[in-house]
């Protein structure tokens, strides 16, 4: 008996992404965000099948995120942001609960996000992330959109009509 393997996918044609970036550290949301948008047409998600909001920081993500898995329009998410640690405590706070909600939503909708909020030590270390980091969201979106698409379908045909994970996918095949 063979393994049935699935392949990473990483075609973005007929893809809807939704992506949500903090305006807090302006420079590094800019930065993700133009990386990110970059990747995603370059891997074929059509302009016009992109929505991109902002929201003022980190914690506001989360909600965000949620309102747009619940218009079941989107076929993979993408959050944005950056939060540098400063001298208090508010930076564990920010990391840690805005990952928290970014899991949350991902898990209770169904609908896959990449998670691109960097959390760094110092603003040196965010400088050398953040382009990668915004590729890398637009790949790992897509990759995920694909794969429930392709789990959707492995096991039922005509699932893009039902309810639950995967069920916003629009791809056309």
């Amino acid at each position: 008996m063979a393994i049935d393997t699935i392949s990473p996918d990483l075609d973005g044609s007929g893809l809807r992404i939704g992506v949500v970036q903090a305006r807090f550290n302006a420079w590094a949301g800019e930065e993700l965000a133009a990386a990110c948008l970059a990747e995603l047409v370059a891997l074929g998600v059509d302009e016009g099948d992109i929505t991109h909001v902002t929201v003022p920081g980190a914690l506001e993500i989360p909600v965000a995120l949620r309102r747009l898995a619940d218009a079941e329009d989107f076929d993979a998410l993408i959050a944005l942001g950056c939060v540098i640690r400063g001298e208090t405590f508010h930076f564990e706070v920010v990391a840690t609960e805005s990952a928290r909600g970014v899991a949350q939503v991902q898990l209770a909708t169904g609908v896959p996000i990449a998670n691109a909020i960097l959390t760094t030590d110092s603003e040196d270390q965010a400088r050398a992330r953040v382009v990668e980091k915004g590729r890398d969201a637009a790949r790992v979106a897509v990759e995920m959109a694909n794969l429930l698409w392709q789990l959707d379908d492995a096991g039922e045909e005509g699932g893009e009509d039902e309810v639950g994970p995967g069920a916003g996918v629009h791809r056309d095949e």
